[in-house]
């Protein structure tokens, strides 16, 4: 707390000093003050949210939580939900209003004007991961028919109140996107110059209904700051700036994560989420696994006359297992993370498959070798026993290998998530290949 500077903030606060903390809160930027909220005690947040300007209110605000931002709203007055309302941009309305209760939604939309109204309930229903739920309305365009001077002129009267003004969209008459100018363009150009004849007219776009996540690759692949969002007319219905797509990046690297470590996606917080919800999320991937697993007992079951004529081969399940679970996961973690950033596509399956297999002949012959060597060392048993046991591994690893990258491509194909192929899922799998491997080939060595 001291190293975030809030210590002070916090003295100033608990010895009534309203008037410096006023000052001191005002002089900080809008995200370092919401965190500074994180650290106030919940009775005296009002107080404290009532020292700040309201335009620093209002972009504050917007940083928040949403527990807090919900425990705020139903704190302040009517006009002081109002003014926040319209200091925010419609993009942040709508992931607020997106968070809250249905009562306290009511109330907001109660304060606000028809127009505004309109335009909230039209984003609330898109689908939530969709690029029309992440647009802002509050872009630049300009009709291709005015000149530079107009365009620099309108830009002067309406720009304050815009998302970002450094990309300026181009419309025709019926508001259909045909073009793009940057305002460093505009800047350098003659004010008689027709917008039209300066555009770039190869722009790109997302329509309302496209997936986040496709939105988010179009940023990355072409190092945008803002992409206009069309309906199907390809009429310009919005922008989506970075930092919304920031957000996105983050939510679906933490909803994979979450699938390769066989959990339910949560969109809570863990520390705001109950242990029931946490346990229903886990309970039934593992239900599944579990289910799963059983292949792996009726394989040993119908080996059992294998084992039975050399009980050391069981002493020697674990590491099998695990060494195949873990070269099946590396594999399909860095396919997950290719096809995630647009480094691997389906139709790149057989490239995909020559090159694993033999990563895993020369990993499987190194682990192979090397758990000989180790067995002849710690374990005493016979070197048939020994072959059998690092021959089985040499294998394992190879299938483990092939099979942890077509998972994830398989699943791609099937319009599955590819994270469900990985971790925990993977390794059962594998798990089952390694003892049918690992029992045929003592059938033909050691017995």
């Amino acid at each position: 707390m001291e190293e975030n500077g809030y210590g002070e903030l916090l003295a100033l606060l608990e010895q009534g000093k309203l008037a410096e903390l006023k000052q001191a809160l005002n002089e900080k930027n809008p995200p370092n003050i919401a965190e500074f909220f994180e650290e106030v005690p919940q009775e005296k947040r009002l107080l404290v949210f009532r020292l700040l300007t309201k335009d620093n209110g209002a972009d504050t605000f917007s940083y928040m939580d949403s527990d807090m931002q919900e425990d705020i709203i139903n704190a302040i007055t009517d006009a002081e939900m109002r003014h926040i309302m319209d200091e925010l941009s419609m993009d942040d309305v709508v992931d607020f209003l997106g968070e809250m209760p249905a009562n306290l939604v009511t109330r907001v939309l109660r304060n606000t004007d028809e127009a505004t109204r309109k335009i909230i309930n039209q984003f609330l229903n898109y689908p939530d991961d969709s690029a029309g739920s992440l647009m802002t309305i509050e872009f630049v365009q300009f009709h291709h028919d005015i000149t530079v001077g107009k365009a620099m002129e309108q830009l002067r009267k309406t720009g304050v109140d815009k998302e970002t003004i450094y990309n300026c969209y181009v419309v025709d008459s019926r508001r259909k996107l045909i073009g793009m100018i940057s305002l460093r363009t505009l800047l350098l150009s003659k004010d008689e110059t027709i917008v039209g004849d300066i555009m770039e007219e190869d722009v790109i776009y997302v329509h309302t209904l496209d997936d986040q996540e496709d939105t988010a690759a179009l940023f990355k692949k072409y190092g945008l700051i803002a992409l206009p969002v069309v309906d199907n007319e390809r009429r310009l219905v919005g922008i989506i700036t970075v930092d919304d797509i920031v957000d996105v990046i983050e939510q679906e690297n933490t909803e994979d994560i979450e699938k390769m470590s066989a959990l339910l996606p949560s969109e809570e917080e863990y520390l705001k989420t109950s242990v029931l919800t946490l346990a229903k999320n886990r309970i039934v991937w593992l239900l599944v696994l579990m289910v799963s697993g059983t292949l792996s007992s009726a394989i040993i079951t119908g080996f059992e006359s294998v084992l039975a004529s050399s009980v050391a081969l069981a002493a020697f399940f674990p590491i099998l297992m695990g060494t195949g679970g873990n070269a099946g996961s590396q594999a399909s973690t860095l396919i997950i993370r290719g096809m995630a950033v647009g480094e691997i596509a389906p139709r790149d399956v057989l490239k995909v498959v020559w090159k694993e297999l033999r990563v895993g002949i020369i990993a499987g012959t190194a682990l192979g070798v090397a758990n000989f060597i180790r067995i002849l060392i710690i374990n005493d048993v016979s070197y048939m026993i020994n072959f059998t046991v690092s021959f089985s591994m040499a294998i394992t690893v190879v299938l483990a290998k092939g099979v942890g990258c077509t998972l994830p491509i398989l699943a791609k194909k099937m319009h599955l998530d590819p994270a469900i192929m990985a971790g925990p899922l993977i390794t059962t799998v594998v798990d089952c290949l390694a003892l049918l491997i690992f029992f045929n080939v003592a059938k033909v060595l050691v017995l």
